[in-house]
């Protein structure tokens, strides 16, 4: 049974979430540094909020984690280096806030348009100034967003319903995307110089940090407003309210500073023009619980030994793509793991082919699956998705990959290719009702679904063979669950695949393999 450490608060709908499989969930909060390394070993996940740090020196006393979840957006407090190096999955939950995220910044534009603030401060201090508080309409506006990820996404869906115009600048999402969203493309300086409303939503990185100073807060439209509720410091503060004062701008709302909670004398706070808040983005009920779950499944994934969506040391898949993705995840792990228990000799090279729906997605989650499934076993250390690069690259496997759209007869397939010094050997899966097949192994035709234990015969094709085979692991007290039979041609060579419902013992496979019409017998587990 995997057990899990909680430190922080959760919501109870992630709590109960993460007991869905069995697991053992202990909450323990308020660990200090000393009560935590002295804990963390007897855990195989680590789930925690931002109070908890989870530094290089944590992550090397939880000799048994697997990984580790934040019930938030960010991972600030968490080495993702070292837990990477280990071969530990971090996930967090970046999508759980979305909409919560997105409403508040509809929120804030709307607050401005009508100076709300302003117009409620002013009836609650006994005045009633309805000509003063003239405001104006977001529809036909232009709305410019910088950043169009996650939550920009969801702010231009919501903005076209309103009937702005949405242009935005992200360098990194394909036009395709935003022709999707209805949204135009354009360069920073062209958003800058267009929009009414600017609203960020990008992360803070380097390449943000002070990203709205003087000299881009200058850049923009006579009588435009800002928004920021996305990081603080993305925004300098002090340039704003000189842009506010005599500048450029009509109007600011942030729900984000620098320093949070921001200093008594920070200029924005006060400020006629400014509209802020205490950092709401995720305060809402809705993006709580569905933090919790998120990071429950997560988690729940990486102990299954797959790759859960929202992993921050492995590749992000897409909404979009993740139901295309989502079951040969599974298929590629155990048809690596085949692949190695039954090729023999020392491997030159592998190929990786994708064909079918696979072609149409990014297939970097599957490959480092795939990597998983050869490098399980060949090594003392833990192989998780994270650190398979690092363990092939150090091992100097050499892959080369290629898709291919066009595919009769399956929806998609995960081919691999094991070239040695005198052969090359084929294994060959496929998805059917949601569960893993191999359909092909070396030139032979079989299918079944790669769970558990198997014995995997290459024999020939002749009468008393199967009965021999199926006579030993009778005596053996190991029974078949299922059997499957591929020839290359009648009374020539076959391969037969038993799954088992317990691994055979090594005695009964030498058995198996004394006999005269077996060439090679494996003992497989998946």
């Amino acid at each position: 049974m995997d057990r899990i450490l909680v430190t922080e608060k959760i919501s109870p709908e992630g709590f109960a979430a993460l007991q869905q499989d069995g697991a053992s969930v202990e909450v323990k909060l308020d660990l200090d540094k000393a009560a935590l390394l002295e804990t963390l070993p007897e855990y195989d996940a680590l789930v925690v909020r931002s109070a908890t740090k989870v530094t290089a020196e944590v992550i090397a006393a939880g000799t048994n984690l697997r990984v580790i979840g934040r019930a938030g957006s960010g991972v600030d407090n968490i080495d993702v280096d070292a837990a990477t190096e280990r071969g530990i999955i971090v996930v967090n939950a970046p999508a759980s806030n979305n909409v919560a995220v997105a409403e508040l910044t509809l929120g804030l534009m709307l607050a401005l348009a009508r100076q709300i603030p302003s117009a409620h401060a002013s009836l609650q201090a006994g005045k009633w100034e309805r000509t003063k508080y003239m405001g104006w309409e977001v529809r036909y506006k232009t709305l410019g967003l910088v950043g169009l990820g996650r939550i920009g996404s969801e702010v231009a869906r919501r903005a076209r319903g309103m009937e702005m115009n949405v242009i935005a600048f992200d360098p990194v999402v394909s036009f395709d995307r935003a022709a999707q969203l209805g949204v135009e493309f354009v360069t920073l300086d062209e958003l800058l110089s267009r929009s009414d409303v600017v609203s960020i939503h990008v992360p803070l990185v380097d390449g943000t940090r002070n990203l709205f100073g003087a000299d881009t807060l200058a850049k923009m439209k006579p009588g435009a407003y800002l928004i920021n509720a996305s990081r603080g410091g993305i925004v300098d503060e002090v340039a704003l309210a000189a842009a506010l004062d005599g500048g450029p701008l009509a109007g600011a709302a942030l729900d984000v500073f620098g320093k949070e909670p921001p200093a008594s004398d920070n200029p924005l706070l006060g400020h006629a023009k400014v509209i802020t808040t205490p950092h709401l983005g995720a305060s809402t009920n809705e993006a709580q619980a569905q933090t919790g779950t998120d990071v429950a499944e997560g988690v729940l994934a990486a102990l299954a030994g797959g790759t859960p969506r929202y992993a921050v040391n492995a590749p992000f898949v897409a909404p979009e793509e993740w139901n295309v993705l989502q079951p040969y995840m599974e298929l590629a792990t155990k048809l690596g793991m085949l692949t190695q228990q039954l090729v023999e000799e020392p491997v030159r090279s592998y190929d990786f082919e994708y064909h079918g729906e696979l072609a149409s997605v990014n297939t970097q989650a599957v490959r480092l699956a795939l990597l998983q499934g050869l490098l399980t076993g060949t090594t003392e250390q833990r192989v998780t998705p994270v650190n398979a690069p690092l363990i092939a690259r150090d091992r100097g496997v050499r892959i080369s990959e290629r898709t291919d759209p066009d595919l009769e007869g399956y929806a998609g397939l995960v081919r691999v290719r094991a070239y040695t010094a005198t052969s090359e050997r084929t294994f060959c899966g496929t998805v059917l009702r949601g569960d893993p097949f191999i359909i092909q192994a070396d030139d032979y035709w079989v299918s079944f679904i790669p769970r558990g234990s198997l014995l995997i015969t290459y024999h020939r094709d002749k009468p008393g063979v199967i009965g021999k085979v199926g006579m030993v692991l009778g005596d053996a007290d190991v029974n078949i669950s299922g059997m499957y039979v591929g020839r290359l041609a009648p009374r020539e060579q076959a391969m037969m695949v038993s799954t088992l419902d317990e691994p055979v013992s090594a005695a009964a496979l030498d058995e198996i393999r004394k006999h005269s019409g077996v060439d090679k017998a494996f003992g497989v587990v998946l």
